[in-house]
């Protein structure tokens, strides 16, 4: 399957596992990118830059294949050292960077004058123009269905990836709700150029996370995510649990006087205690409305596999057949080579 993302980032399918903290380790960046994919390495899961530096290595001895980092700059209460993490970025010898958060702009420079691709999480049309107008060069474009933070506009994928692909000229990656062929091809339809996985790849053999938080995620529903911090115009989208129907008894108390403190316990180290612990209740962690999608845990290259066989037959034959009027039991092996390649 080519496609923009893929000519830009070298792989072999349109599927990127996004950055996520305490998940993004170097076996299941290996993992995606060994399964054609691109793998990324949350780099603030790591401490310090030095500790990056050793997991960028890490990862380059599980896979010759194409992988990135993820350098997501949040409001936080004493920044990390941005600069010397962009530097062991660089000394790894990797060449893709997916940002989040705030504007990358300040450090842009730096990770372009290196040859480094940049491609930017983005939840609204307005801070995608930002990012292409700065030098990025592709965006995430994260829906409101997405787990962590979907921004504040409260805009789904419906709309929002048509939207970006009518006034962005650089390539568009698909987040929130993704996870299986059927998804792959309607982001393409919207305009998309491919798709970014979170929750999906966390329910993977592969994913260095406890086994309760991916059996939290099989069996849990479209219906068990929950928006939390939206007075703080710092919007997660959750699973739901017992330390975050606390967090939103305390929201509510609160009101319009509720202030971070208030619920620090709740949001901060919590990530050790669940991926690593299996302490599900202790706050709150990230999980999109894709739960509902989820129902195995399949090995990473299965997933990928099956996604990219779903996403053949789908177009070869559901689809075509509604143009030609031919068979939907067998694919038109001729016109999905032409379209996948």
């Amino acid at each position: 399957m080519k496609t923009r993302i893929t000519r830009l980032f070298q792989i072999k399918y349109p599927i990127i596992q996004g950055g996520m903290h305490y998940v993004g380790l170097a076996e299941l960046a290996s993992a995606v990118s060994n399964a054609g994919g691109l793998g990324i390495i949350t780099a603030l899961t790591q401490k310090t830059p030095e500790l990056l530096a050793k997991e960028i290595a890490r990862c380059r001895e599980m896979t010759d294949q194409p992988f990135g980092v993820n350098l997501t700059f949040l409001p936080t209460f004493s920044a990390p050292p941005y600069p010397e993490y962009i530097d062991a970025i660089k000394q790894g010898g990797v060449r893709i960077v997916e940002t989040a958060g705030r504007n990358p702009e300040p450090y842009i420079g730096s990770l372009k004058d290196a040859g480094i691709k940049v491609f930017h999480k983005c939840t609204s049309i307005r801070h995608a123009l930002k990012a292409q107008q700065i030098g990025c060069d592709a965006v995430t474009v994260d829906g409101f269905e997405c787990g962590g933070h979907p921004g504040e506009d409260d805009i789904p994928n419906m709309i929002l990836l048509p939207r970006a692909a009518d006034e962005l000229a650089i390539p568009i990656i698909a987040s929130g709700g993704m996870a299986n062929g059927r998804s792959l091809v309607a982001a393409l339809a919207l305009g998309s150029e491919g798709i970014s996985m979170g929750t999906r790849f966390v329910a993977t053999q592969e994913a260095p996370v406890h086994e309760n938080v991916k059996m939290a995620i099989v069996t849990s529903s479209e219906l068990d995510t929950r928006l939390i911090m939206r007075g703080l115009r710092n919007t997660e989208r959750v699973l739901n649990n017992a330390g975050v129907e606390r967090l939103l008894e305390i929201e509510r108390e609160k009101g319009n006087n509720l202030r971070i403190e208030d619920i620090i316990d709740r949001v901060a180290g919590v990530y050790p205690k669940v991926m690593r612990d299996g302490l599900l209740d202790s706050g709150a962690w990230s999980c999109g409305m894709v739960a509902g999608l989820i129902h195995d845990v399949p090995t990473v290259k299965a997933l990928i596999d099956n996604i990219i066989d779903e996403a053949k037959t789908l177009i070869g034959a559901r689809l075509r057949s509604m143009l030609d009027g031919t068979s939907v039991d067998k694919p038109n092996q001729g016109f999905v080579e032409d379209v996948l390649g």
